[in-house]
């Protein structure tokens, strides 16, 4: 079974309310570890075996996938995380304004407000990045209004032209 699905099983495994809460807490702490490395240290680029990288950022490679997981689509190239195995090589490279719009869309605020980003994005790009995350998450109303011009493109107001009838 690849590491992959193994990573798949044990976050779904069944868990009384605590050994959930413990199990995850742990994972977040962990992987709160991991961005603190990979962000001072300005690592743009993982390189190595699955099972060098897992020790290096003390895991165990099943959840060192779980973590590859959580990272893939901030990667300029995603990884086949179903080929997975102990001794993959892994060499990607990361794009941190993906990473830091990733972590918004996860509400990952344990991640985002790192100090570290200081390092990696501005305040200002930050910003902008957060601000165009929350664009992407406004809703937007297809309603057209009676005072509105009429979308067929007549130039007329809604309610005089296909909202008459």
């Amino acid at each position: 079974m690849s590491l992959y699905k193994q990573w798949e099983e044990l976050a779904a495994e069944k868990r009384s309310q605590e050994e959930y809460e413990s199990f995850w807490k742990a994972y977040f702490e962990k992987e709160r570890d991991n961005y603190v490395t990979i962000l001072e240290r300005k690592l743009k680029k993982i390189k190595g075996t699955l099972k060098d990288l897992a020790a290096g950022y003390n895991m165990e490679p099943v959840v060192f996938t779980g973590f590859l997981d959580g990272i893939n689509s901030s990667l300029v190239m995603e990884l086949d995380l179903e080929q997975l195995d102990e001794e993959s090589n892994i060499d990607v490279e990361l794009d941190f304004e993906k990473l830091y719009y990733n972590m918004l869309d996860a509400k990952a605020e344990w991640l985002y407000t790192l100090e570290q980003w200081d390092g990696i994005l501005s305040k200002e790009k930050r910003e902008e990045i957060t601000k165009e995350y929350k664009e992407s998450q406004r809703a937007v109303s297809l309603k057209v209004g009676r005072n509105d011009p009429c979308p067929c493109g007549s130039g007329k107001k809604y309610k005089k032209c296909c909202g008459a009838n």
